[in-house]
């Protein structure tokens, strides 16, 4: 999620969201292709996917979620997993993982099973899943299964501390990759 001139959130020390959805996408892709599963990255650097003729931020933002779209459905027999961080400062206790899901197919038993393993995680918070809102135009413009997965909050200072630490996202990806492979392997995507 995110990349180039969208950062997303950001964490009290201004850690962005971009690059810790990157990390941990990343570790994910390794762990899924160790696990015998193929993938393609929306984006394997910081930046964004945005054409080269989109000049302002609004532009950049506006093409490149449009070119994520297109290269989703560009792969019909696939499933999306877009990573994030949440935030809600209004809260700052708010903690935990949390996975939201697209009309699309499979997409709730997707989310079910990441939800499943993310709650098994060391100080894993059970939060319930959620249908996204209509107003994630990638999440709502795709035509295969998908789900976003929160991966905590940026606005808990602990949480914030465990995002951003190598150990903690590898246990992140481990249980990402595990679920989604899982999933892949009982056939619920037809891939």
């Amino acid at each position: 999620g995110h990349g180039g001139p969208d950062g997303g959130t950001s964490a009290a020390d201004g850690t962005e969201e971009s690059g810790i959805n990157l990390e941990i996408a990343r570790r994910t892709d390794a762990v899924l292709g160790l696990l015998g599963q193929r993938t393609l990255m929306t984006r394997d650097t910081a930046g964004d996917l945005s054409d080269p003729e989109a000049n302002t931020i609004s532009e950049k933002k506006v093409s490149d979620i449009r070119n994520r779209v297109e290269l989703v459905n560009s792969h019909p027999d696939s499933v999306l997993v877009s990573i994030h961080q949440n935030a809600y400062p209004e809260d700052v206790t708010c903690r935990g993982p949390q996975v939201f899901y697209t009309a699309v197919g499979t997409s709730r038993s997707l989310a079910e099973a990441l939800q499943d393993a993310l709650a098994a995680l060391p100080d894993g918070k059970r939060r319930e899943i959620k249908a996204i809102s209509r107003d994630v135009y990638l999440m709502n413009h795709i035509r295969v299964p998908g789900v976003l997965v929160e991966c905590g909050f940026l606005s808990n200072p602990g949480e914030a501390a465990m995002l951003e630490s190598p150990e903690y996202q590898k246990k992140l990806a481990v249980a990402i990759a595990a679920a989604v492979a899982g999933y892949l392997t009982e056939d619920n995507s037809g891939v």
